[in-house]
């Protein structure tokens, strides 16, 4: 499996070539697939997976001891969130914000801080703390890339079935840190029995097995 930033940063680089996709410019302006996100605030809810890893990278590391990747979304206010919780519309706002400056702006911007971090991961020590303020809480680098990752290969596909285009598929190493992400978060909320249900019988499979 390739290490989390190089995963990390391979998906990011597909998310990159996806908003400057002429198709995303075209529609801009029109309805997502997602339930009171434009097209435009989509865009810019996926290129911030970018921008939030610049923003933790660049405060100071933090005291205390971080919590684990599932105590994150246990705690997290917006798992189970309905689309009208404050959580949610700060959310679409953050990305409506990043929208403003259009889609090719976006894009480039978005490029230029991928570009940033491919230089700027790499002296990153091992086991690097970062503090999430709107937790509050603190994760490891390497789990916080984690659901960044997961983030991007999620909205990416939101965005493609959004504007009309296929969906990029991550190389496998890329995208197993996701698939067991989902999968064990998927387990978290529906329990063991459902998932091995709906991935190996049919017959007896739940009518949900979302994680998230």
């Amino acid at each position: 499996m390739a290490a989390i930033s190089t995963a990390y940063l391979t998906a990011a680089r597909s998310a990159v070539r996806l908003l400057g996709d002429p198709a995303v410019a075209e529609r801009w302006d029109q309805p997502s697939a997602l339930a009171e996100f434009g097209v435009a605030g989509l865009a810019g809810h996926l290129a911030s997976q970018v921008f939030q890893v610049e923003a933790v990278l660049a405060e100071p590391v933090p005291a205390g001891d971080p919590i684990g990747l599932l105590d994150h979304y246990e705690r997290g206010s917006w798992i189970g969130a309905s689309v009208d919780d404050d959580v949610n519309v700060g959310i679409r706002r953050v990305g409506e914000g990043l929208a403003q400056e259009g889609p090719q702006a976006l894009a480039a911007r978005t490029a230029e801080a991928v570009q940033r971090l491919t230089e700027g991961l790499t002296r990153e020590p091992a086991g690097r703390v970062v503090h999430l303020a709107r937790g509050p809480w603190s994760l490891t680098l390497d789990d916080f890339l984690t659901t960044r990752l997961m983030e991007i290969a999620v909205h990416s596909d939101d965005l493609a079935v959004s504007v009309g285009v296929a969906t990029s598929e991550l190389p496998v190493d890329v995208f197993e840190p996701v698939l067991s992400l989902l999968a064990r978060l998927a387990v978290r909320r529906h329990g063991q029995p459902a998932v091995l249900r709906a991935l190996a019988r049919a017959e007896r499979a739940p009518e949900r097995i979302n994680a998230i």
